[in-house]
């Protein structure tokens, strides 16, 4: 998979992990599409990258908005490249707290939707349009990089929806690259650790202290643009497919 000219949709691709993603696909001479809900930012990441870029506002939960991303994309040229970045967690909690109360429903089905609901809901379509087109060198049409997390491994007390939704992703990254083999599609996926992104900027100094020291090897957080690397690599390297691939310097998460 060649990135100059291709058509690249990034979700979540305004901030963190997508946002490096965006700005290294660009660089390259991709043709970003930069899906997020907070079309603001995305207008502005957009706005940097030049002509190289587009910004698209939307939910990834949504079907209407995320076919309409798809479709934005493959305007520019024929789209060979996604990368799903859109997720996070809103909330978390026990499954059952220490005076008894059950976790809530709501936020743990929130959790799931925006994190495996919307990944999957932006393979599928993205999946569906790549069909469409010719393919390139091997039958290949698109390549197509998951984001779950370490979480979805080894979650943490009190990550029981984040660490559930994550480890969905995980899971559907082998059924995807086998249902879209047909149709010439390979699907990664990348676990990262702790990621320096800009919400633990705000985090006490202490706190990220104490996390980068239980990290074996380098003793600090992943940078974004490392999470970038790798999706690049498993966008352009062609016989690497179904695997998961966790970015952490080798932690493994305690209980809590």
């Amino acid at each position: 998979m060649k990135l100059d000219g291709t058509a690249a949709l990034v979700t979540g691709g305004a901030s963190g992990l997508g946002e490096a993603t965006s700005r290294r696909l660009a660089a390259a001479g991709a043709r970003v599409t930069i899906f997020d809900r907070d079309l603001t930012k995305a207008e502005a990441v957009a706005g940097s990258l030049g002509a190289n870029a587009q910004a698209v506002g939307g939910d990834v939960t949504n079907e209407d908005d995320t076919q309409a991303a798809v479709a934005a994309a493959a305007n520019r040229a024929p789209l060979g490249i996604v990368v799903a970045c859109a997720g996070g967690a809103r909330g978390g909690g026990r499954t059952v707290d220490r005076t008894g109360v059950p976790h809530d429903l709501a936020l743990f089905q929130d959790t799931v939707d925006l994190n495996l609901v919307g990944t999957f809901n932006t393979v599928r379509l993205a999946a569906a349009q790549m069909a469409t087109q010719d393919p390139g060198p091997d039958d290949e049409r698109g390549a197509i990089v998951t984001t779950a997390s370490i979480a979805g491994y080894e979650g943490q007390i009190g990550q029981i929806a984040y660490g559930a939704a994550k480890a969905g992703i995980i899971g559907m990254t082998i059924i995807l690259a086998r249902d879209l083999a047909a149709i010439g599609v390979r699907v990664n996926c990348i676990a990262p650790g702790t990621m320096g992104t800009a919400a633990w900027e705000l985090a006490p100094a202490e706190m990220r202290a104490a996390l980068e020291a239980k990290v074996p090897f380098p003793k600090r957080f992943g940078e974004p643009d490392e999470f970038a690397q790798l999706a690049e690599h498993l966008v352009t390297n062609g016989y690497l497919n179904g695997q998961v691939i966790r970015l952490d310097g080798a932690i493994r998460f305690d209980p809590k």
